[in-house]
């Protein structure tokens, strides 16, 4: 089992910043263990969609939307992974989840934090 704690949400303003924190349980930068972290969101109305992930031993990848305002980073000392967000628009406006995949394809989410861009 892997427990995760997202942390870092709020109300900005658009064009503002914030920074999301999501910290496990156990060492989730383990190639043999796990397969995928990563960062999506919900908004109200709409399906999660894919905001950061990073495969590990493999590539970065960002949703379209994000890309270039967005970035995930890694503290693999504190078993926690950060999403920057520069430049928020209202659009931005969701409950962000983070997630890891094992190898076993079992999937963990944390509890989700909400992130309101007022315009």
């Amino acid at each position: 089992q892997v427990q995760l704690v997202e942390s870092g949400g709020g109300l900005v303003q658009a064009g503002g910043s914030l920074r999301l924190s999501c910290t496990a349980s156990t060492s989730i930068f383990n190639i043999v263990r796990f397969n995928t972290l990563g960062w999506y969101r919900q908004a109200p109305g709409k399906q999660r969609e894919l905001v950061a992930r990073i495969t590990l031993g493999g590539p970065t990848n960002y949703g379209d939307s994000v890309k270039g305002r967005f970035t995930i980073s890694t503290d693999n000392a504190k078993n926690t992974m950060y999403l920057q967000m520069t430049n928020l628009k209202p659009e931005d406006t969701a409950v962000y989840y983070c997630s890891v995949y094992a190898r076993n394809g079992a999937p963990y989410w944390g509890q989700g934090t909400q992130v309101t861009v007022s315009s």
